[in-house]
C-alpha cells in the first residue's frame, strides 16, 4: 500500500521532535514540555506505525526505551534489560490489558501486585555477596550511566544487606531496581536555595532528582537530599530470594531494609485495579513524594515469564497514568487580582485547557519577579501545572514558539479595584494596594481586623457577622460600624434583637480606646501591636503621626525604612484619611500626650513628667486593666517593666499585691495606688493643649 507524502512527513516530524525531547529529558535534565505532551506525541507515532507497519524502523523512538547514556559517565551494561512500561490512560485500556492477560494465560481471573508509580529516575543497584558494588541509570535500557559514587551518598540505599525476618544468606549476585526521588519538602527547600543564589530553579521533583543524581561531583549530589524506593529485582544468583510471587519479592526487599511503597497491595481483576487506582489518586497529594499513576504487575512470576515481552515493555505489567497535571496552552492576557490583604497578584488568562482533571482558564503568575524570571509574555505558549486542589500556575514558557506580537507585562501603579496607589516596598516581592481602609477587595479583612480583640475589641463582630454586613452592603468601611442601629442588625440571619443590642453596646464601648490600639486597628502593613505602641509613645497624638514623613518615622526606635514607608504610604492615601475623619465623627476617642518626640523638644518646659520613668504594676486595679494602665503610661513616655529593681521609679499596687510590693518597700521605691496613678497621669499632662482627642 502506497503511503501518502503527508503521512511520511508527519512520522518524520514526530520522530525528530521525540528524539529532541528525549535528549532534553535524559541527557540534559532540562525537559521543555510536560510529560502529557510527550505522551501525546509518542502515542500518535505508535498509532501511525501500527496502521502502517512498513514505517517501523530500528531507530524509531518507539523501538527504544530511554536515551543513550552521557559520555561524561562511564557505562554499565545491564545483565537484564531495564524495560519501560506500557501506559494506560482510560478504564477501557485497563480492561483491555486484563482481558489480554487472561486470554493469554487461559484463566478467568488474575492476581495483580499493585503499587504507586513513582515519578523519579529509574536505577539499578548491584550487590555481590551482600555488598553494594555498582549502580547505574536506566540509560537506553541496555546500557546505563555509572553513577555508583553518587548513589552511595543516598542514605536510604543499604551499602550492605542486612536481613530482618528472612534468612541472612545473601545472594551471590542481586540487582535491585527502583527509583531515585526527591521528596516534596526537600524539593521546595532546594528551589528556595536556588532562588537565594539567583540560580535556575528545577521544574519539578523528578527533574531535580535526575539533575542531582547525575552530578559529575558526588559531593554535589550529597548536598541534595535524595531518597530511593525499590520496586523489584532484576538479575539474581543464589540466595533465598522468593521466586513465586512479586508481592513476596517486595516483602523480601523490605526485610533487607530497602524502602518500598507502603501503599502496595495485591488485588484480583480489572474492577479491583480501577478501585485501587481511585484510592491512590485520592491519596496522591498527601504522599511525601510525587507519583504520576499506579503500576499493575501480574503477581505470579511463572505467569510473568509465560506472558513475556514486546519490543520495549513487558506484557505482564502496565502503568495506569493519572490525568496530566501539566498541559500546554496559549497565554491570552494577564489580569491583576487584589487579595484580602491588598496583595496584587498577576493572573494568566489562558486558552481553555484540560489539566489535572478539570478545564483551566486561569493560572497564577505569583508576582512580578516570577514573571521576569520565567520570561513570560502575553501571547506565549506556556506549560500550566495543576496539582490536586492547588491553584493552577504557569511553570514554564516555550520560548521557541513565541510569536512576534508577544507583549511585555507591566504591573499597574494603581489598584485595579479602588484606584489607590500600588506600592512595592524594598525587600518585598509583591506589590500592594495602599487603600486598606476602603478598598472593596480588602473590605472584610479590614473590618475584621479593626474589630479584633487586640485592636478595638468589639465583642460579637466576627467573621459571620462581617460577611453579612458587607455582602448586604450595610457597611463598607470600619467607620460604618459606628453608624449601625439595632434595626439594621436585627434583620440579619441569626441575629435577634437582644443579640443586636449586645453588638451595638460593644461598638459603643469600643469608642473609648487608646492611641496604640487605634493605630494597630488601622491595619497598616508591617505595623503590629508593638510597633503601634512605639508609634503612640513617640508621637503622642495621631495628627503628628499622620503628618510624619518616612524620614521622621525612622526616628522611632526599631522602625526601619520598610516599615516607615508602609506607614507613610498608608497616611498619604486620601481615602484612608477620609475613613479616619469618619471615625472622628463617630466618637472614637483616647487620651493623647506630648509623646517622647515632643517631650524631648520641650524638655526645658517639663511638659512630660513621665518621660523616661519606669513603672511596675502589681495586684488588681479596680477601674483599669493592666493593659489599660500600661498603655496610658506608655502614651506619656513612661515604660512598664516586669520586675522591681533599683532603676524602678514607681510601683503601682492594686489589691492582692504580692512580692513586687514588698520588694518596693525594701528598696524605698515610691508606691502608688490606682487613684495616685491616675492623678500622676493627669498632672503629667499639665501644660498640654488637650488631654484627649475626640475622633
Amino acid at each position: 500500500m502506497r503511503i501518502a507524502d503527508d503521512i511520511w512527513h508527519r512520522v518524520r516530524k514526530l520522530r525528530e521532535a521525540i528524539e529532541q525531547h528525549n535528549y532534553n529529558y535524559y541527557a540534559l535534565d532540562a525537559p521543555t514540555i510536560p510529560d502529557a505532551e510527550y505522551d501525546k506525541l509518542f502515542q500518535e507515532l505508535q498509532e501511525l506505525e501500527q496502521h502502517y507497519p512498513q514505517l517501523i524502523t530500528p531507530d524509531s523512538p518507539t523501538q527504544r526505551i530511554g536515551a543513550a547514556p552521557l559520555k561524561a559517565f562511564s557505562q554499565i551494561v545491564h545483565r537484564m534489560p531495564m524495560l519501560s512500561l506500557g501506559n494506560a490512560f482510560k478504564a477501557a485500556e485497563v480492561d483491555a490489558f486484563d482481558r489480554r492477560v487472561r486470554q493469554t494465560l487461559g484463566v478467568d481471573s488474575v492476581e495483580y501486585a499493585v503499587e504507586p508509580k513513582f515519578d523519579g529516575l529509574a536505577v539499578s543497584l548491584c550487590y555481590e555477596g551482600g555488598i553494594f558494588i555498582t549502580g547505574a541509570t536506566r540509560g537506553d535500557g541496555y546500557i546505563g550511566e555509572d553513577v555508583t559514587l553518587n548513589l552511595r551518598t543516598i542514605r536510604s540505599i543499604p551499602l550492605q544487606l542486612q536481613a530482618d525476618g528472612y534468612s541472612a544468606r545473601s545472594p551471590v549476585f542481586m540487582e535491585v531496581r527502583g527509583e531515585v526521588l526527591m521528596l516534596k519538602a526537600d524539593f521546595e527547600k532546594l528551589n528556595r536555595q536556588q532562588r537565594e543564589k539567583n540560580e535556575k530553579e528545577f521544574i519539578n521533583p523528578r527533574n531535580a532528582a535526575a539533575g542531582s543524581l547525575r552530578q559529575l561531583d558526588p559531593g554535589n549530589t550529597a548536598t541534595r537530599r535524595l531518597t530511593f524506593l525499590a520496586y523489584g529485582i532484576g538479575a539474581c544468583e543464589g540466595g533465598n530470594v522468593p521466586r513465586d510471587k512479586h508481592s513476596r519479592v517486595m516483602d523480601y526487599l523490605a526485610s533487607l531494609r530497602f524502602p518500598v511503597a507502603r501503599e502496595r497491595n495485591v488485588v484480583s481483576g480489572a474492577t479491583a485495579l480501577l478501585e485501587y487506582h481511585r484510592e491512590i489518586e485520592e491519596l496522591r497529594e498527601r504522599l511525601p513524594y510525587d507519583i504520576d499513576g499506579t503500576v499493575y504487575k501480574v503477581n505470579d512470576l511463572a505467569q510473568q515469564e509465560k506472558l513475556g515481552f514486546v519490543s520495549r515493555a513487558p506484557r505482564f505489567a502496565v502503568a495506569h497514568k493519572f490525568p496530566a497535571q501539566e498541559a500546554v496552552t496559549e497565554l491570552l492576557g494577564i489580569d491583576v487580582q487584589v487579595g484580602r490583604t491588598g496583595t496584587l497578584t498577576p493572573v494568566a488568562r489562558l486558552k481553555p485547557v484540560f489539566v489535572g482533571g478539570v478545564t483551566v482558564t486561569n493560572a497564577t503568575l505569583h508576582n512580578e519577579d516570577e514573571i521576569r524570571r520565567k520570561d513570560v509574555m502575553i501571547g506565549d505558549t506556556v506549560a500550566v501545572r495543576r496539582a490536586g486542589d492547588v491553584i493552577p500556575e504557569v511553570v514554564a514558557v516555550q520560548k521557541e514558539k513565541r510569536p512576534p506580537h508577544a507583549k511585555f507585562f507591566i504591573m499597574p501603579e494603581h489598584c485595579p479595584v479602588c484606584g489607590a496607589k500600588a506600592v512595592r516596598l524594598p525587600g518585598e516581592a509583591v506589590t500592594r494596594c495602599t487603600g486598606g481602609l476602603f478598598c472593596p477587595a480588602q473590605r472584610k479583612q479590614a473590618i475584621l481586623h479593626f474589630a479584633s480583640r487586640r485592636a478595638m475589641n468589639i465583642d460579637g463582630v466576627g467573621h459571620k457577622l462581617v460577611e453579612q454586613l458587607v455582602d448586604n452592603a450595610i457597611i463598607r468601611t470600619p467607620a460604618d460600624l459606628y453608624k449601625l442601629g439595632i434595626t439594621a442588625l436585627a434583620t440579619l440571619g441569626r441575629m435577634a434583637e437582644k443579640s443586636a443590642g449586645n453588638v451595638i453596646g460593644a461598638i459603643q464601648k469600643s469608642k473609648n480606646t487608646t492611641l496604640a490600639r487605634f493605630i494597630y486597628a488601622l491595619g497598616i502593613r508591617n505595623v503590629g501591636e508593638t510597633t503601634a505602641k512605639d508609634l503612640a509613645r513617640y508621637f503622642g497624638a495621631l495628627d503628628r503621626l499622620m503628618e510624619a514623613d518616612a524620614e521622621d518615622l525612622q526616628q522611632v526606635p526599631d522602625i526601619g525604612p520598610v516599615v516607615a514607608q508602609s506607614i507613610a504610604s498608608f497616611f498619604a492615601e486620601g481615602h484612608n484619611r477620609e475613613v479616619i475623619e469618619q471615625l472622628r465623627a463617630g466618637g472614637v476617642r483616647w487620651e493623647e500626650g506630648a509623646g517622647t518626640q515632643q517631650a524631648k523638644a520641650d524638655s526645658s518646659a517639663g511638659l512630660s513628667r513621665l518621660s523616661g520613668k519606669t513603672f511596675v504594676l502589681t495586684g488588681t486595679l479596680m477601674n483599669l486593666t493592666r493593659e489599660d494602665a500600661r498603655e496610658k503610661i506608655e502614651a506619656l513616655g513612661g515604660k512598664v517593666a516586669g520586675s522591681v529593681s533599683k532603676r524602678t521609679d514607681y510601683v503601682v499596687a492594686g489589691t492582692d499585691a504580692g512580692s513586687k510590693y514588698h520588694r518596693a518597700v525594701e528598696l524605698g521605691i515610691a508606691i502608688l495606688d490606682e487613684a495616685g496613678l491616675l492623678q500622676l497621669l493627669q498632672d503629667s499632662q499639665g501644660g498640654l493643649h488637650s488631654t484627649s482627642r475626640n475622633l
